[in-house]
């Protein structure tokens, strides 16, 4: 079969994929739009389509190989989608949903290993396993990881002020300085733009670095970068509105000075990347080259 004639059927069979799983898949996307921490959410298909086209090369890629990849991918699909429909009823709500979106995600990843053949996935295996990012963190995981967000904030803030000479005593994520009372809430957690910041990472360590190790390195460098970004908006706003002008509590600064803080631990990222790429050899590629057996 043809390049362009896989390429329908795997289209065709994403749609069929996508029509049963529609309810999840809607629902997502609604979230996606709505919510602005799940905004991240929209990021991805585009992302992960942008890099299979950038890679994509008829002439290095060799159509052939076992089809036991797509066929075990899109069984384990099937059989979760049927476990979320039974277990939700019918109505996809809270982990249900993320069981639904893990499901038609293996099952776009099925189909292309299906139809590209397993040697075609193996290449694509980081856009592919980047589709993983569209299905919602489940309720449970998802309180765990704000709480650590705030923690983690509220324990960096606190170090920050006691570095820069300020007296502070810290309670749990409640913060006391000289005039000021800080919580970190919820909604101070940062989660959308530390979500983000991950996720770009990823991308860059992707197109970026040759090893493994190194790709890896950086993602989990991001964490506390995140965590530190986060601080430092913390600790920015208390001192000038306990030191310059109250306003800044509430002011721009607060309510849309996120993108700063974001460009600040871009840059940040930049440096890590620079520090890696330092120690990598320059001749080595960065794709090994596959044998034809699937």
């Amino acid at each position: 079969m043809k390049t362009p004639k896989r390429f329908a059927v795997f289209l065709f069979l994403c749609f069929v994929s996508t029509a049963i799983l529609w309810q999840p898949f809607s629902l997502t996307l609604d979230e996606a739009l709505h919510d602005p921490e799940s905004v991240y959410l929209l990021l991805v298909l585009p992302t992960s389509v942008a890099l299979i086209i950038s890679k994509w090369r008829s002439h290095d890629l060799m159509t052939h190989g076992g089809l036991w990849l797509g066929s075990a991918l899109i069984a384990l699909g099937a059989g979760l989608a049927i476990a979320a429909w039974l277990g939700g009823h019918g109505t996809f709500e809270g982990a249900w949903r993320s069981l639904g979106m893990l499901a038609l995600v293996l099952l776009w990843i099925g189909n292309f290993a299906a139809i590209f053949r397993s040697v075609i996935t193996r290449q694509f295996i980081f856009p592919l396993g980047f589709l993983f990012w569209m299905v919602p963190i489940p309720p449970a995981p998802l309180a765990a990881l704000i709480q650590f967000l705030q923690w983690t904030s509220a324990v960096s803030a606190g170090l920050f002020f006691s570095i820069l000479g300020t007296p502070v005593v810290r309670s749990g994520i409640v913060l006391n300085i000289p005039n000021l009372t800080i919580e970190v809430a919820q909604e101070c957690s940062s989660l959308r733009s530390s979500l983000i910041l991950i996720l770009t990472t990823m991308v860059i360590g992707h197109l970026f670095l040759r090893s493994l190790w190194r790709q890896t390195l950086l993602v989990l460098l991001a964490v506390p970068v995140a965590v530190a970004k986060n601080a430092a908006r913390i600790v920015t706003i208390g001192l000038l509105g306990t030191r310059v002008d109250p306003e800044y509590l509430t002011g721009r600064l607060h309510r849309e000075g996120g993108v700063i803080f974001f460009t600040l631990a871009l840059a940040a990222i930049a440096i890590l990347l620079w520090l890696l790429r330092r120690g990598e050899n320059p001749l080595s590629s960065p794709v090994r080259r596959l044998s034809p057996a699937g």
